[in-house]
């Protein structure tokens, strides 16, 4: 008969001794474990990050929407201080996504995360993450996320909406990157933890280093898959474009086509591209645009992939 253990649970401060000291640079050094919870590509890049006189646990960003994500966290029950915390970091971040993590969600305080979600606009959003820690037998940890509040997408868009074309359009995206986003599950499953689809003309996908991202595009009348550099430093973004494009020969082999390469001087970013037909204006070439877009992103970080990655090509 198969030996079959059972999960058990452990206390978080066997796990974390220190929520400022152990906790919070795990969480930094893991932060796709938090991601997958909340269904984002998350990338934390920053501790203890300054706002006025006081310190926001975690800031990163969602890569797949380019959207900036902070991070409350506490190792024990939810309290009153944290939930002013998060409010005041957020007034000094101007995040889209806020994200609380506690060891448990007082009801109270989870219905404030709900009012919140419900009295903001779609540009804003609440969440709430319950972080417990379990083994089996003599097991190392493993944490164990809980997503226990998060915004009603649908609401906040038909009530937040302030003109019926605007809403009309971001639906749309939505529609057409949710068929991109099945087709690449389909054909890279695992390339993204994003669940819900952009209602942006672009959607991101992590590159493996958070100064880089692979972009699909859909704008005018066409579609775009490029590589784009969007670092907070303009010379980052050049030295990284300059590394890449040294291996320009290699790649566009490799992908089968030339590619655009634009330093964008006036512009912080830059970009590598490939540009296909597209739009969308007749949905009845949808279909084909997803195929392509996937397809040739695929393609692209193969040929990246072929080079070590994107970590080693811009070391």
């Amino acid at each position: 008969m198969t030996d079959i253990s059972r999960l058990k649970r452990v206390q978080l401060r066997d796990v974390w001794k220190n929520e400022a000291q152990d906790f919070t640079p795990w969480l930094l050094a893991n932060s796709d474990a938090l991601g997958e919870a909340l269904g984002m590509d998350l990338d934390l890049h920053e501790a203890e990050h300054t706002v006025g006189d006081f310190s926001l646990d975690l800031i990163g960003t969602d890569l797949a929407t380019n959207e900036t994500v902070i991070v409350e966290n506490q190792l024990a029950r939810s309290d009153h201080t944290h939930l002013g915390q998060i409010l005041t970091y957020a007034g000094g971040t101007d995040p889209v996504n806020i994200v609380w993590v506690t060891e448990s969600f007082r009801p109270e305080h989870r219905a404030a995360l709900d009012w919140l979600n419900e009295r903001t606009d779609e540009g804003t959003r609440f969440f709430g993450v319950e972080i417990s820690a379990v083994q089996i037998q003599d097991s190392a940890f493993a944490p164990l996320f809980s997503l226990v509040a998060n915004p009603n997408e649908w609401s906040k868009e038909v009530r937040g909406a302030t003109s019926a074309s605007a809403s009309a359009r971001s639906q749309t995206y939505q529609r057409f990157w949710g068929l991109v986003l099945d087709e690449l599950n389909r054909v890279s499953p695992g390339w993204t933890k994003a669940k819900s689809p952009s209602n942006r003309q672009w959607m991101m996908l992590p590159s493996g280093i958070s100064v880089a991202s692979y972009g699909l595009v859909s704008v005018r009348d066409i579609v775009r898959v490029e590589i784009y550099f969007g670092a907070s430093d303009a010379e980052t973004n050049l030295r990284n474009f300059e590394a890449l494009r040294s291996h320009r020969d290699a790649i566009e082999s490799y992908v089968g086509e030339a590619l655009l390469w634009e330093a964008l001087p006036n512009r912080k970013a830059c970009r590598v591209s490939l540009s296909h037909p597209g739009g969308l204006d007749n949905e009845e070439h949808w279909g084909e645009q997803v195929r392509w877009l996937v397809a040739t992103a695929a393609r692209l970080r193969a040929a990246v992939d072929g080079l070590g990655g994107m970590p080693d090509v811009l070391a």
